[in-house]
């Protein structure tokens, strides 16, 4: 179903998923347009991003950051839009900008979300390599990993949106890296591709057995966004006065608090004392006035010259969001998954 001028689709949240999301917690809608209003533009989307944080803002409760999208309502989530009216004096129509207008054809914003992107040859990389989730990269590994030349630095999703960058971004760094993936392919491409000195399937039952083989001087960093089994590998090869940057816990985004999960807290609570461990969680969002200036300066060059590489994931079709979301859940993704929702 191809995008128009006079109706506006939205797939809105109508339940609230018990565990992991089914197409029956979505439904797409049409209604009519809005018209802005003043000192606001109508937003028209070309490309939503489709991330693991949304999971955690269909619950009830939301997040100490967000809050929860309501019932009825659309899904959040980043865009990259085209102006299509403006009664704002910052926005002209036509424009190209970065927001957050969520899972639907057409919003209206205040402009206060908006980030103009002139125009880009690749407008999707504004979601990915170039945005939130490279950002994430960024920031985690480098403020908080803080790797070191000759360091061991291990990431699980090694060739999703995150993690991809933080093992390219700790090569460039001096690093060895030792990446955890879905799969023998997305492994292979994680060493042939990114450059990474190592893979290992999260799949394989001997996972912690190959961890440790595979870091035979410990681990320096580990950029947790999994949680889990992966972390249950990790754990024990934390070296003294090892750094931990937490953005995610995708595992367990899906626990419906019925069955109860190993409880870890005292096996983290005693490796964080008696080896000194740094573990640092962090939100993005509280980074982009310090430190979103330097990421887009380092970024721009590194993707430019080949240094850091991006693979997308796109998806035609807004209605198909509900399916890739599911499935970027599941780990069925390879690479930043990006909606097209509409060509130019």
């Amino acid at each position: 179903m191809p995008q128009s001028n006079n109706r506006n689709r939205r797939i809105v949240l109508v339940s609230r998923p018990q565990g992991q999301p089914t197409p029956h917690d979505l439904r797409l809608e049409e209604t009519a347009i809005p018209e802005p209003g003043d000192r606001q533009v109508l937003l028209r989307t070309l490309y939503l991003s489709l991330d693991p944080y949304m999971r955690n803002l269909m619950d009830e409760r939301g997040t100490s950051y967000a809050p929860a999208v309501p019932l009825g309502e659309p899904v959040v989530g980043g865009t990259v839009s085209r102006v299509v009216a403006s009664k704002h004096p910052q926005f002209r129509a036509g424009e190209l900008v970065l927001g957050n207008a969520g899972w639907q054809d057409y919003a209206l914003s205040d402009g206060e979300d908006l980030t103009a992107l002139g125009e880009m040859p690749q407008p999707s990389l504004a979601l990915g390599g170039l945005g939130m989730p490279a950002f994430t990269a960024y920031v985690g590994l480098l403020d908080i990993g803080q790797p070191k030349p000759g360091e061991t630095v291990v990431v699980a999703a090694a060739t999703g949106a995150v993690g991809a960058v933080v093992g390219q971004i700790a090569k460039l760094k001096g690093a060895r890296v030792v990446g955890i993936a879905g799969g023998a392919d997305k492994c292979r491409h994680a060493v042939d591709e990114l450059g990474f000195d190592a893979c290992l399937d999260r799949h394989d039952e001997r996972l912690a057995e190959q961890l440790a083989a595979a870091c035979p001087d410990g681990i320096d960093v580990y950029f947790e966004n999994v949680g889990g089994a992966v972390f249950d590998a990790v754990l024990p090869l934390l070296n003294l006065h090892a750094r931990v940057p937490v953005c995610g816990f995708i595992a367990h985004y899906n626990d419906d608090g019925v069955h109860a999960d190993t409880d870890r807290l005292p096996a983290v609570t005693a490796a964080i004392l008696q080896k000194r461990i740094r573990m640092q969680g962090f939100i993005i969002l509280d980074h982009y006035a310090t430190r979103f200036a330097a990421f887009r300066r380092d970024m721009d060059e590194w993707i430019a010259s080949g240094r850091v590489k991006v693979r997308e994931d796109v998806v035609d079709g807004l209605e198909r969001a509900p399916e890739a979301f599911i499935g970027l859940l599941q780990g069925r993704n390879f690479g930043k998954l990006v909606i097209r929702v509409a060509d130019h």
